[in-house]
């Protein structure tokens, strides 16, 4: 299978990747640490990635994964892939708003909602379904990947079904932001390893250095085309579609985080100084892998998949 993007996915790409660099450099991001990053969600919408893979916007879930990979790099901040699930839930006029980027979602199972003090719209999800929900009682709450958070109860309003399909493109979305994350800590690491020299020769001359970030490479350009398979997968419709999903973002989780615990090896203790140019993305990172939706649902797909679900 030709798992290159056609020139549409390539333009989408490329497009999402100009204006992470014209917007989003690194020192806005730390700037806006903590915050949600109203004015980059903004641009963001107007150049209509909220609304793709929906019925007003353009492309579908394969220029979505290209958009993915593009805000992965750049470790774009924001409710991304919960946008992306949410849209494929909500009712028009809601879905609307969320896509022009006049209302933020945060997206949660149980107790703990991310993004909660900028959203408007809440979606909990349980298992398959979800429901429109709204707060009871919320708390602000900070986390250790410096996302402003929520904890509460939520009192559901409005059941949105069965939420399969959206769920499936969730975690291939998630999976290509993570794959795309985790290569750019590759990368940094592997620059820093060429010129950082002890005992007299470049840290990357050493196997213990140089074998362990050829195997996060390896492990994210495997994950990435997991996602960009599941991405297929879901544009043609295939009946499989949900389990390559799962896959893909299995696999992208894992990866990504064993690289950020590679790359903070090599980096030693400069890479987790706020200042530094890995521990914003490796945070990122860890915050994505361990956000609501969990990754129980695509576990047990999978499982159920490799007939190993009851054993399980």
């Amino acid at each position: 299978m030709d798992l290159a993007f056609d020139d549409i996915g390539q333009a989408v790409g490329t497009a999402v990747s100009q204006v992470c660099r014209e917007r989003a450099s690194d020192a806005v991001l730390r700037a806006q640490a903590g915050s949600f990053p109203r004015e980059l969600w903004s641009e963001l919408a107007e150049l209509g990635v909220l609304a793709l893979c929906t019925a007003e916007g353009e492309g579908g879930p394969l220029e979505l994964v290209a958009a993915c990979e593009a805000l992965g790099r750049a470790v774009f901040p924001g409710p991304l892939v919960a946008t992306f699930l949410a849209t494929q839930l909500l009712p028009a006029a809601e879905r609307v708003r969320v896509a022009r980027g006049e209302c933020v979602v945060s997206v949660g199972a149980g107790r703990v909602w991310p993004w909660a003090p900028a959203a408007q719209i809440f979606v909990e999800v349980d298992g398959s379904r979800a429901w429109l929900a709204r707060p009871a009682s919320l708390e602000t709450i900070g986390t250790l990947g410096g996302e402003p958070w929520g904890r509460g109860v939520l009192e559901r309003e409005r059941d949105l079904g069965d939420a399969s399909a959206a769920l499936a493109l969730h975690d291939t979305t998630l999976a290509a932001y993570l794959a795309a994350a985790g290569q750019r800590l590759v990368d940094a690491a592997s620059e820093h390893a060429r010129t950082r020299v002890q005992f007299g020769k470049a840290i990357g001359e050493f196997q213990g250095v140089a074998l362990p970030l050829a195997d996060c490479r390896i492990r994210l350009d495997g994950a990435e085309m997991l996602a960009r398979q599941a991405g297929y997968a879901l544009a043609q419709g295939q009946d499989g579609a949900a389990v390559h999903a799962s896959a893909a973002r299995l696999s992208a989780c894992s990866a990504a985080l064993a690289t950020a615990n590679v790359c903070h090896q090599v980096f030693g203790a400069v890479g987790i100084t706020l200042e530094g140019s890995v521990f914003h993305v490796s945070r990122r990172i860890r915050q994505l892998a361990g956000q609501p939706p969990g990754a129980n649902h695509a576990r047990s797909l999978l499982l159920d998949s490799l007939g190993l679900g009851a054993a399980a």
